[in-house]
């Protein structure tokens, strides 16, 4: 960074602990997530056709490639086990410690499970949601989507949130353990899972002044990039320059598991990019450890535009609900390109 230009190097500063705290979308305390006592058994229900012994082979199977991926840093052996919004975010996390020699902590999947719930449905695809325990520095547990594609395929990791501290997870219909799976514009609740991610994606780049904010219950994302967008938009006027985040929805990359109150429990995929823009003349750089390792030039110019995948978990309640908003109850959030303007 230039010595020229302390007015910058402030704030630089600024962005990168502005941009720790977004990676850190939260490094959650051990009480997070309260999960629900599973419904008891109801003879209307049919029995999973995967059997929880199924589902934990499969699933150590998949961290298993992970892990061997990890230790090799390569990006090409996580396609075999990973797909959707996860592959790009595991894939951009090993980009970095390719370059630093350190995974994030953020990474971090554990193997035991507090919950499983298997799908019910006949047919593909078909998915399987897994929290986990936390991990064993006491980070907040995490919610694993495992999707088969079709019959011939197999499962995949395509999504993980890390759960928000007190989260409120829905109950699930459990004949053994499992649920049917929901869809995308399924009806009678407060909007269908297709809106609930757009309309996110709105109240994410607007905050306050986005139209839908009232529908959706505040929530530490929302808390975290808003006060973000405030602290580097201070700094950033000092110098005449601009800030400014779009995030987009995803839907095509989104599933959903009903719940026994009704509602469903939506993780889906929502892109951002966050256009930085130095004023009076300075250069943008990165802003932080993961935009300097994903950065693959020596050469900056006025304005850094960096491209983030995020991926969330909202709650949409039934429509005669007495509490009528959607809930945010985790996410995952990481830059994978960085381009200078």
């Amino acid at each position: 960074m230039s010595k020229r230009n302390t007015m910058h190097a402030r704030l630089t500063r600024l962005s990168v602990a502005a941009l720790a705290v977004v990676a850190m979308v939260a490094p959650l305390a051990a009480c997070e997530g309260q999960l629900p006592t599973p419904v008891a058994d109801s003879a209307s229900n049919p029995t999973p056709d995967l059997t929880e012994a199924q589902e934990k082979k499969i699933r150590l199977s998949i961290l298993d490639g992970i892990d061997a991926a990890d230790q090799a840093k390569s990006v090409e052996q996580l396609s075999s086990v990973m797909a959707g919004p996860q592959l790009e975010i595991r894939s951009s996390q090993l980009t970095v410690a390719q370059k630093t020699g350190q995974m994030s902590k953020f990474a971090a999947i554990p193997k035991d499970v507090a919950q499983v719930v298997i799908p019910t449905d006949d047919g593909w695809p078909r998915s399987v949601f897994t929290i986990t325990t936390t991990t064993s520095d006491q980070q907040s547990k995490r919610l694993l989507v495992l999707n088969q594609a079709t019959a011939r395929q197999n499962y995949k990791l395509v999504a993980m949130a890390r759960l928000f501290e007190g989260a409120q997870l829905p109950k699930f219909e459990i004949p053994t353990l499992g649920s049917k799976m929901g869809s995308a514009k399924d009806t009678g609740l407060v909007m269908t899972a297709t809106d609930a991610l757009t309309q996110y994606a709105d109240v994410l780049q607007n905050g306050a002044n986005s139209q839908y904010a009232s529908k959706f219950a505040d929530d530490l994302l929302r808390q975290t990039l808003a006060k973000t967008a405030s602290d580097v938009q201070a700094g950033m006027e000092r110098n005449n320059g601009t800030q400014q985040q779009t995030f987009t929805a995803v839907p095509d990359q989104m599933w959903v598991m009903r719940s026994a109150e009704g509602g469903e429990l939506v993780v889906g995929r929502i892109n951002s990019v966050w256009v930085r823009k130095a004023g009076d003349g300075r250069e943008s750089q990165p802003a932080s450890d993961d935009e300097k390792a994903l950065y693959n030039s020596d050469k900056y110019t006025s304005t850094m535009q960096v491209t983030y995948v995020n991926v969330v978990a909202l709650y949409i309640p039934k429509a005669d609900a007495d509490n009528a908003q959607v809930t945010a109850v985790g996410a995952d959030r990481q830059p994978v390109k960085v381009e200078a303007l």
